[in-house]
């Protein structure tokens, strides 16, 4: 069985936890695209760890590791995560493998991805200005690309490096009037890079595939959420990948037909990050308090995540796109004290109803919700171990839930530790 988790929403879901559980049932676990923009939390054995470039599997001590083609590597990212683990006694020596394809994120990046975003001003796009999008535009264009296989030349890398920083340099210089980069500076980090990550460099592809053949069992992690899917979230308000299941053939090389099940991770009302629209936001007191009980400040910028009601027009057309097959909910828990609560089940425009969740903005921007109100419940439920444990007033918003996206709620999440999780499908 080979099994694919995907955020349905604008990221944040909680797909870390689920990968996580499911982890301990399988043998591999892929990371297939985004890069550290990305920022996932696992909390196991009352540790906190917050992940950014690692699958979320790495906590297990047994599972191999698996960073794809699809992934833009930053290796100062991805080493002090290999550090902070392995400090906290989980060493990847022998189970970490990273795409020899991946492109890298290298100094130039950032600087770029701050440059634009200072220079697009209130039309910024919002991003965690951490080179992704850059990395990926690199990547496009191909000429000034670097990938980790590059770790394993260094004369030729040194050789690229100068063409890529001086053509960087006039850019930079003509568009923002930047001070120059040190070719040789870059080169320097990418010779320790090179000492501590090479040993991990493979074919990931040929890898997987074998593994597939021997019957192994495999999760594929996606990032970010299907909402900011370049492609097909709301664009321009998106990430620079394929953040929906949508991206896992061309992030990994394992096409479609070989994952058997596919579960889309949704909060039990929705969040988001940055500029863009928001049919259900909650600007008001009932949206501070969901940030609040919920600590929905980003894992990678600490920003607080705007708050708004459950939106199951935008979780049902991720879950088309995707190929969802099961729904894990999370963070039931943060709803507990609310008088009542909401679920938008359509959308209209100037009174005419919307067949599907629009990605085009300025349509997005048009819609008003048409929401289903139903009982809140006060009771706190992080101790609840199975459906009966939960009110009535919860297993009837989980039920309204499943009606309104038409697909069934497998994994409920009650809490951020892996007990605080309610199973109504065998994992």
């Amino acid at each position: 069985m080979n099994t694919c988790v995907v955020g349905l929403q604008w990221g944040d879901e909680g797909k870390g936890k689920v990968v996580d559980i499911l982890a301990e049932k399988n043998d591999i676990v892929v990371r297939y695209g985004g890069g550290a923009n990305a920022g996932h939390t696992v909390v196991a054995g009352g540790e906190k760890f917050a992940l950014h470039l690692m699958p979320s599997g790495a906590v297990r001590k047994e599972a191999m590791c698996v960073i794809a083609n699809g992934v833009v590597v930053d290796p100062e990212v991805l080493i002090g995560e290999i550090d902070s683990l392995a400090a906290r006694g989980i060493s990847l020596d022998d189970r970490l493998l990273i795409s020899e394809s991946a492109h890298t994120v290298l100094d130039y990046h950032k600087v770029e991805d701050r440059l634009r975003e200072d220079a697009l001003g209130k039309n910024k796009i919002g991003t965690t200005v951490r080179g992704i999008g850059p990395c990926y535009s690199d990547k496009v264009g191909r000429s000034f690309a670097v990938r980790m296989a590059d770790f394993n030349n260094l004369d030729a890398l040194k050789e690229k490096l100068e063409k890529i920083v001086d053509y960087k340099n006039k850019i930079f210089s003509a568009l923002y009037n930047a001070e120059p980069m040190k070719a040789d500076v870059i080169f320097e980090k990418c010779k320790v890079y090179s000492q501590r990550l090479s040993k991990y460099i493979c074919n990931t592809t040929e890898y997987l595939h074998t593994n597939i053949e021997a019957g192994k069992d495999i999760l594929f992690e996606g990032a970010q959420g299907a909402l900011l899917d370049l492609d097909h979230g709301t664009f321009p308000f998106v990430t620079s990948s394929n953040a929906s299941s949508l991206g896992l053939g061309p992030g990994c090389g394992v096409p479609f037909n070989m994952v058997q099940r596919f579960i889309g991770v949704v909060k039990a009302y929705t969040t988001r990050v940055g500029s863009g629209p928001f049919p259900s936001e909650l600007d008001n007191e009932i949206g501070q308090y969901i940030r609040d009980k919920g600590h929905e400040y980003g894992t990678t910028t600490g920003r607080p995540r705007r708050c708004g009601w459950f939106d199951a027009m935008a979780v049902k057309y991720a879950a088309k796109i995707g190929g969802i097959n099961e729904i894990a909910m999370m963070h039931l828990d943060t709803l507990a004290g609310l008088d009542e609560l909401k679920i938008c089940t359509g959308y209209t425009i100037d009174g005419k109803e919307v067949k599907m969740f629009p990605s085009n903005i300025d349509t997005l921007a048009k819609v008003k919700c048409k929401f289903e109100t139903l009982a809140g419940f006060k009771e706190e439920i992080t101790d609840a171990q199975s459906l009966d444990d939960l009110p009535p007033q919860a297993k009837e918003y989980l039920r309204a839930v499943e009606e309104a996206v038409s697909l069934p709620i497998t994994f409920i999440g009650t809490g951020p530790a892996r007990n605080q999780t309610i199973f109504k499908k065998q994992v």
